[in-house]
């Protein structure tokens, strides 16, 4: 009984297939070539101005490095160092009380004034630029401006108080109120926290405002029952943006109080400022840029955690 052997079928790669698929990896490649040239100034703008002194602060932070040498290798005394820095410890707490004050009530202020600017009135444009206004100035002249306002003696908003019969704090000569003052001047430029807010209220269906209204529910319930839980993602957002601003909180007590009266204003920003560009301490403040990177992310990820409990998004 004969066998047959089996062989198995050959396959010839076709060389016109060939030559179209290098061509077409050629045309792809100088296309990747020809975006990379483009963007190449970004590339480098970036990788200079950004990423090399990230990771420079890194190393710095292990170094007694200041403004004229580059100092020695000294591991974590920086870090040891702030832990035992009390201004280091009352700038943080500055930070916090400030970051969490202006976030809380600006959100309620915010939130309310794009509700108010969402209703169709007359003037409503008009109402819409006044708000956003302030955040177009620029934050040196609005200070100085803010300086004048709250100055305790002659300033016109203590002097309407006092006409009223109302107490007339001491604002920024008075710790007690100085940093409720630079909270007031935080909350007076919300308007672009505004527009985001009123352009969320906008992106909810008026479907949903109607079948409220035939189950009888009044305007607000209405707020509760739908404005808010749809609006949750815009506060989220806000909230976020708003934290991350806050933690990095800097121009307004620079020009207004330096840190004063009784380092009551030493926000974290400016007492890292102090440290690297009038001490010339380098690598301490390092150190406190990479503690607050880290505070920074830490409180992020916990708000993005909890969203899951107090976030709601249509269509879920």
């Amino acid at each position: 009984m004969s066998s047959t052997a089996v062989t198995a079928p050959t396959f010839q790669s076709d060389p016109t297939w060939d030559t179209q698929l290098q061509s077409q990896r050629r045309k792809s490649f100088r296309k990747l070539l020809t975006g990379l040239a483009f963007i190449s100034p970004w590339i480098i703008g970036a990788a200079i101005f950004q990423v090399y002194p990230f990771f420079a602060s890194l190393y710095y932070s292990f170094r007694d490095t200041t403004m004229l040498n580059n100092g020695s290798y000294i591991g974590l005394d920086n870090y040891r160092d702030l832990l035992h820095d009390d201004l280091f410890w009352r700038s943080l707490k500055n930070t916090f009380y400030y970051t969490i004050a202006y976030v809380l009530i600006g959100s309620v202020l915010a939130v309310g004034l794009a509700l108010l600017l969402n209703r169709d009135v007359s003037g409503q444009g008009i109402y819409r630029s006044v708000i956003y206004l302030p955040t177009i100035v620029p934050l040196v002249a609005a200070s100085v401006v803010w300086i004048y306002i709250l100055h305790p003696a002659y300033g016109p908003l203590n002097y309407q108080l006092s006409r009223a019969g109302l107490p007339t704090p001491g604002w920024f000569s008075d710790p007690t109120w100085a940093m409720p003052g630079l909270v007031l001047i935080g909350l007076w430029g919300i308007g672009n926290v505004v527009i985001i807010y009123l352009a969320g209220l906008q992106d909810i269906p008026v479907e949903l405002y109607e079948a409220a209204e035939m189950d009888g529910a009044s305007t607000l319930r209405k707020h509760r029952d739908v404005t808010l839980p749809l609006l949750t993602p815009v506060i989220l957002f806000n909230s976020i943006i708003g934290l991350i601003s806050g933690f990095q909180y800097f121009v307004e007590p620079y020009v207004i109080t330096q840190g004063g009266p009784a380092d009551s204003t030493m926000t974290y920003g400016l007492y890292l400022y102090q440290n690297a560009f009038e001490y010339f301490k380098m690598g301490y403040a390092s150190a406190m840029a990479w503690i607050l990177f880290v505070i920074i992310m830490a409180v992020t990820l916990l708000v993005m955690r909890s969203s899951s409990k107090w976030v709601f998004y249509q269509g879920r």
